[in-house]
Parts: structure tokens; C-alpha cells; sequence
């Protein structure tokens, strides 16, 4: 077996070249690439870093300047609400003056027109001896009756009159029924005099419907 060797090349035409330099001059170049690069970069990085300081900054002064404008605002604000204080403290007065006058009328009723209403249904055969009146208070409930079938009630009217005989009570029993804010009536006596009369003593109850609510509507206050 025989071993080939293969010839040198010989390039014709060939622009002879030398590195004379030393190492230290390319080493020192590829510094100065490095640096230059480097230097390029370290800019960009500054660009970039001015511009969020920037962008910060405006974003700051608008966020100040929105919070001023709320500030005067909400001085503004004050300042009107301030103006009409003394106003408020009226309308508050006078919410709480209507307010106690509509309660303190809540069980309040019209007695002298009330009265001269049971009066008219009198017959005139009767003669009224004497009259009472009982009447709900806003702070306590009236009392209820226990006895059944009796209907709820505000107001109690006892009165006691002569009648000539026994006869018209059932009638005035009818007639008191057309009363307003009629809850019930009863004769709770009858009692023969020596001189042949009769005296009774009748009570009606009055429910809300008797109620005179001057201060219930607008207009009443």
C-alpha cells in the first residue's frame, strides 16, 4: 500500500500581508470597541431613564394640580353650606316644633263641636243633667274595655239625663250610632224617681274616627 502526499499549493497573484503590530495595540483597539459600545448603551439607558423621570414628573404635577381643584372645591362647597347654616338650623326648629304639635294633636278632638253634635240628637222630652267627658292622652294608651264585644275606644261620654219614661233610650241609642267615630253605647243605669221619671246614666265610647287631625295634612300645619 502506497501512501499519496499531497502537494503544497502555490497561490499565484497573492497580496503578501504582515501583522507587524503587537498584541498590546489590537488588545487596546478591542477595548476601545468595547467602550464605545458600552458608552452607546449607557446613553440609551440615560434617554430612557430621563424620559420616566419625565413622564413621572407630569403625571405628578397633574395629579397635584386635580387635587387643588378638588380642594377649592370642596372649600367652595363649605363656604356655600356655610352661608346657609343659620337657615338649616331654622327649618330644623321648625321640623321639630311641627313634628311635637302634630303628636301632641294626635288624640286630639274638636269636644265643643262634638259635644253640641251629641246635644242635637237629645229628644227634646229630655233634660241633660250631667255631662263628662274622658279622652285619650298621646303619651298613655287609653284604657281598653275588658268586657267582650265592646269596641276599641278613645274617648268615653257619660252623661246623665231625666226622661219622662223609658221609651226614648232606645231611640237615642239609634241616634248616637250616626255619631262620627261612634264606637258603642250603653245605658249603664235606669233608675225610677218618686216623681215618676226616669234617670239614666248612658255612656258612648268614641273611637279615632272622632279625631280632629288639625295637623295631619300640610295644610294644617
Amino acid at each position: 500500500m502506497s501512501t499519496r502526499n499531497t502537494p503544497d499549493v502555490l497561490m499565484l497573484g497573492a497580496e503578501p500581508r504582515m501583522d507587524l503590530l503587537p498584541p498590546e495595540v489590537r488588545s487596546a483597539k478591542r477595548v476601545r470597541a468595547t467602550r464605545r459600545r458600552l458608552g452607546g448603551a449607557l446613553v440609551a439607558v440615560l434617554v430612557l431613564v430621563g424620559a420616566g423621570v419625565g413622564a413621572s414628573t407630569w403625571y405628578a404635577i397633574q395629579g397635584q394640580a386635580e387635587l387643588t381643584a378638588a380642594q377649592d372645591l370642596t372649600t367652595e362647597l363649605l363656604t356655600s353650606q356655610s352661608k346657609y347654616s343659620e337657615v338649616q338650623r331654622v327649618q330644623a326648629a321648625l321640623d321639630t316644633t311641627v313634628a311635637a304639635r302634630q303628636f301632641g294633636a294626635s288624640t286630639e278632638i274638636d269636644w265643643k263641636a262634638y259635644i253640641a253634635q251629641v246635644r242635637a240628637l237629645v229628644p227634646s222630652t229630655v233634660t241633660v243633667d250631667t255631662l263628662s267627658v274622658d279622652s285619650a292622652s298621646p303619651l298613655v294608651p287609653y284604657e281598653q274595655a275588658t268586657t267582650p264585644l265592646l269596641n276599641p275606644r278613645v274617648a268615653t261620654i257619660r252623661i246623665v239625663f231625666t226622661s219622662p219614661d223609658a221609651t226614648s233610650v232606645p231611640e237615642w241609642l239609634d241616634s248616637m250610632s250616626t255619631l262620627p267615630g261612634y264606637a258603642d253605647s250603653r245605658p249603664a243605669a235606669i233608675t225610677r224617681t218618686d216623681l215618676g221619671t226616669y234617670t239614666v246614666d248612658f255612656v258612648l265610647h268614641v273611637n279615632e274616627g272622632a279625631f280632629s287631625e288639625r295637623f295631619a295634612t300640610p295644610e294644617g300645619q
